[in-house]
């Protein structure tokens, strides 16, 4: 049984903080606290309560659009195209905070578990969660800012709240509590948990989360030893498997769940009074359950034009359409659209488009392209002016020919007005049968650690070791699932080329691009404007050296004068 968030809010833990000038959310008293076995479950609910914010872990997905393979408008734009991006962005300040958060949490509960009167077993498991939470949150921080002041749960914020100023450690110092604090996890968590509380860290994740820092840090050897262990069950049987259907794996609602997925979060209701994260409201399109507003974040042009042909060798438009890459905005629109009828009910004509040759061009691709994106002249299940289910088409619709596409009769409209693509992966078809009412509450689980990422790093530090047929034996259990043909290759750059594609692909939509971008040296060569299906500008991007590391929020430097800033801003 894996691993499911599934924990009901608690009260006195989980109260949401929009800053930390507010009381700190673990203030409880020690007497009335900290004295049941339910109480160390209730701590550890609130932990995973932080975790799951937003602005914690809860938007994890949207990191995409800070890389080649997503564009969009919310909610790091600044971010995303480079030129505003500033020591006061929001998201900058909100995504620090909010780690802290989880990192004060997690230090609450391994500092006042230990004198609890309970089992010897359940504050070992119970420390063994906070340890790997913490480490997760400042393995985050590392990402972005590099060395941060580190409280370890000596650090009680109630006491000291008004006076938390110490300075920067090193990325070195950094990394290695992250490491310390994993390898206790792995040593205090259990292999599953009972039914009754799937969700909970296991060490499986805590191997995995050890490898994934080893990788990002250029250890081979011990991120492979690391994913080794689960994925060939060394020393426990972990009972993680590849999902049968790749389509699937991102539809898993109502209680459902995988054996691919290693640390997850699962929204245990799609209606108002359940617990879900906002997927749709940044991945939707305007179809999507009559959103208001759709489609902050687009696949790009770039991810689309990724996936291979079949055969696994590489595709270009030019084979379809001859001559569209040096073609005009206007010419590939006179290659590509149709006109639609005032009413957005039909096709009134396909004028010089071919649509089934342009369907098939994406159709007849690596299957993961039309199963994560949406595609001209392909069909959604979306809803009605009523949220009734209706069929709608994505249609590129030149709009001096007719009519425009509206989301409540039969095409799918843009709300940014760009002839972008849409998201597939992740967004509800129709009211899934009633399960789901409510659009800002996406009713999947949402992997932050999944089988599938475990074996495509495994294949990495494989490859960086010199094992290229290691390497590629990971790579493709990955693609068979996907029905995409073997790939070798006859050097460690090769390989390491196609690892990034392969991770570019299988993950699309779940926030690992930019991360892996930066970690490759390659977040440099992958900035450029962002560009619809036609080649017309949405926006500009740019790229500056300071970019690799996020600035310290402006706020945290006035309460910290400890800080020091990173370079260039």
């Amino acid at each position: 049984m894996k691993h499911i968030l599934r924990f009901a809010t608690i009260a006195a833990l989980c109260t949401a903080c929009e800053s930390l000038d507010y009381t700190p959310a673990d203030q409880m008293s020690g007497t009335t606290f900290w004295q049941t076995e339910e109480h160390a479950r209730q701590a550890a609910a609130g932990m995973y309560n932080a975790m799951r914010a937003p602005w914690c872990f809860g938007m994890e997905f949207t990191f995409d659009m800070c890389s080649d393979i997503a564009d969009g408008t919310s909610p790091w734009a600044d971010i995303s195209r480079g030129s505003s991006f500033s020591s006061g962005s929001t998201g900058v300040q909100n995504h620090w905070q909010y780690l802290y958060e989880l990192v004060h949490r997690s230090n609450t509960v391994i500092r006042n578990a230990a004198g609890m009167p309970i089992s010897e077993e359940t504050i070992r498991r119970v420390t063994g969660e906070a340890k790997f939470l913490r480490a997760m949150a400042y393995f985050r921080m590392l990402n972005c800012w590099g060395g941060v002041p580190y409280y370890d749960e000596s650090c009680d914020i109630n006491k000291e709240f008004a006076s938390l100023n110490a300075p920067r450690c090193t990325a070195d110092e950094l990394r290695a509590h992250i490491v310390d604090d994993l390898t206790d996890a792995i040593d205090m968590l259990p292999v599953e948990w009972d039914a009754a509380d799937l969700g909970r860290a296991t060490r499986g994740a805590a191997y995995a989360l050890r490898g994934k820092v080893h990788l990002f840090a250029g250890e081979w050897a011990e991120a492979a030893a690391d994913f080794d262990e689960i994925v060939y069950n060394r020393h426990a049987d972990y009972g993680y498997a590849l999902h049968p259907d790749y389509n699937g794996l991102f539809r898993l609602y109502n209680g459902a769940h995988s054996p691919e997925m290693i640390f997850s979060i699962q929204s245990i209701d799609g209606n108002v009074s359940g617990y879900a994260l906002d997927i749709v409201s940044y991945f939707g399109n305007k179809s999507t359950m009559r959103l208001i507003a759709g489609n902050a974040i687009v696949p790009s042009v770039t991810l689309a034009d990724m996936y291979e042909r079949p055969d696994g060798t590489p595709f270009s438009w030019d084979d379809v359409l001859p001559g569209f890459s040096a073609a005009s905005p206007a010419e590939r629109r006179r290659m590509m659209c149709v006109a639609i009828d005032q009413g957005s009910t039909v096709v009134t004509s396909t004028l010089e488009c071919d649509t089934a040759l342009i369907a098939d061009a994406y159709r007849n691709r690596d299957p993961r392209l039309c199963l994560n994106i949406i595609t001209p002249y392909s069909h959604y299940l979306g809803t009605d002016a009523g949220s009734n289910p209706r069929d709608k088409q994505f249609v590129l619709a030149d709009p001096s020919k007719g009519g425009a596409p509206m989301e409540a009769m039969s095409f799918i409209r843009n709300s940014e007005g760009w002839n972008s693509y849409f998201w597939r992966k992740w967004i509800p078809t129709g009211n899934l049968d009633g399960y789901w009412g409510e659009y800002n509450r996406t009713p999947y689980e949402f992997p932050l650690i999944r089988l599938a990422d475990v074996l495509l790093m495994l294949a990495e530090a494989q490859n960086e070791l010199g094992h290229t047929d290691e390497a590629a034996t990971e790579v493709n259990k990955v693609r068979a699932r996907a029905g995409m043909p073997d790939i070798s290759a006859d050097s460690r750059e090769a390989m390491a080329e196609r690892i990034r594609h392969e991770r570019a692909c299988e993950l699309a939509g779940e926030g690992q691009r930019y991360w892996d971008l930066r970690r490759w040296g390659l977040l440099e060569a992958s900035v450029s404007d962002a560009r619809d299906i036609f080649g017309d500008l949405m926006y500009t991007r740019s790229y500056q050296p300071r970019h690799e590391l996020w600035p310290i929020p402006l706020v945290e430097l006035e309460r910290n004068t400890s800080l020091v800033q990173n370079p260039g801003w």
